[in-house]
């Protein structure tokens, strides 16, 4: 466990944004936890969508991650995650199969961090 600020800001967590939005440590602590339970299944959906081509539930499902990003300061994921949010909105299939590893990638760098952190 390596539960200090310090160690997500040396991660590359922008963690005064997410201070900024949610108030306090404690709090971030206790969304952080919720994106850590959410993770498999979010990243399930994603790939289920992609694969069968339902741009419009994985554009919504590419914004919950881009939001959930955003507060939690990983703003390379939620970059990521807001190019494909629009490419599912503008229905470019081309996009989204040609990007969802790279997406998935850095996903899973995150939660690496956020397991490590919360230990």
């Amino acid at each position: 466990m390596n539960h200090t600020k310090e160690y997500l800001e040396g991660q590359g967590v922008d963690v005064n944004a997410g201070l900024e939005l949610l108030g306090d440590m404690e709090t971030y602590d206790m969304i952080l936890e919720e994106f850590k339970n959410g993770y498999a299944d979010r990243v399930a959906k994603l790939q289920s969508y992609a694969s069968a081509n339902d741009l419009a539930n994985y554009a919504i499902e590419a914004h919950a991650m881009k939001s959930d990003s955003k507060y939690l300061g990983f703003m390379t994921l939620a970059d990521l995650a807001y190019q494909h949010e629009m490419a599912g909105k503008e229905n470019r299939a081309d996009f989204v199969q040609a990007n969802l590893q790279a997406l998935l990638t850095e996903a899973n760098r995150i939660i690496g961090i956020v397991n490590t952190y919360l230990g």
